[in-house]
């Protein structure tokens, strides 16, 4: 399936035709392929006339490649609940194959329904100066973390800024380490705690408060996805700072605050640093 052009009338035409007879998009391992077809009827129908003839007929397309997502999602939950996360969610590992240039993609759209709740009903609190909009790490960059990280059951992972919670439960699904998730904003805290809990996740906890007031004294581990700037991340780093003074720490950041972190003379860099890429950094007692 390609996006390259614009469809025409003929080539829609074609390509739902292709879509209907096509049953190899149904399977689980087919999530890429399924993901791309979805995208593309989903664009299609926005733009699409009810009128077309082909309307009713992309409708029906689209829902049972839904089916066939809601069934995957559906038994990777239970897998999940029975303690065997690790493994299912293993298989979908991009391995060393990480795009850093790409943006989200089919795993983002997988564990976006694995993870899935209602929308929060109340409005979002407005940010301070300093504080950066919610964005969900990438799914394959919380495999890289994980992996890079050489995270482990004995970790304590503390994610500073943790949203709805996605790097929280992926991790404690992928390494068994406890993980801590504090957000300010206190819907995506509730949420997130309550898809933790219907998934069994008896490692994970969401805390609803500013970072600047949150105990860091449990953490082994702490992730920054640039969930503040100026004043806001100085202060961390420097409540960071004095953690380290009494224990081993790591801290691994993505996206724009690694260029501030990678200055700091207390850390040490673990591995190359690469751009849009995980980064691991160490600090240890003096």
């Amino acid at each position: 399936m390609t996006h390259d052009a614009p469809p025409t009338p003929d080539t829609s035409h074609a390509l739902i035709d292709a879509l209907e007879r096509d049953r190899s998009l149904e399977p689980p391992g087919a999530l890429r392929e399924r993901i791309r077809a979805i995208e593309w009827l989903e664009e299609w129908l926005e733009d699409a006339p009810e009128s077309d003839p082909l309307h009713e007929r992309a409708k029906a397309l689209l829902a049972r490649l839904f089916g066939a997502q809601r069934q995957l999602c559906e038994t990777i939950r239970t897998e999940i609940r029975r303690g065997i996360g690790m493994q299912a969610l293993r298989h979908w590992s991009p391995g060393g194959d990480i795009d850093a240039a790409e943006g989200y993609d089919h795993l983002d759209a997988l564990i976006g329904d694995v993870l899935a709740f209602d929308e929060p009903a109340d409005g979002i609190a407005p940010l301070e100066p300093g504080m950066v909009f919610y964005q969900p790490t990438p799914v394959r960059h919380i495999f890289d973390l994980v992996e890079r990280a050489g995270l482990t059951d004995g970790d304590v992972l503390v994610d500073l800024g943790s949203g709805l919670g996605h790097v929280p439960m992926l991790v404690a699904i992928l390494s068994g380490a406890h993980c801590v998730g504090i957000e300010r904003e206190r819907i995506y805290a509730r949420l997130a705690q309550r898809c933790a809990e219907s998934l069994h996740l008896d490692r994970v906890t969401f805390e609803a408060k500013d970072v600047r007031d949150a105990d860091l004294s449990r953490g082994t581990v702490f992730y920054l996805y640039t969930p503040f700037t100026g004043a806001i991340l100085r202060g961390v780093l420097d409540a960071l700072r004095r953690e380290s003074e009494r224990r081993s720490i790591r801290i691994i950041t993505f996206g724009p605050c690694t260029s501030v972190v990678e200055s700091e003379a207390w850390l040490t860099a673990v591995g190359p640093s690469e751009a849009n890429r995980i980064a691991v950094f160490r600090a240890a007692p003096v």
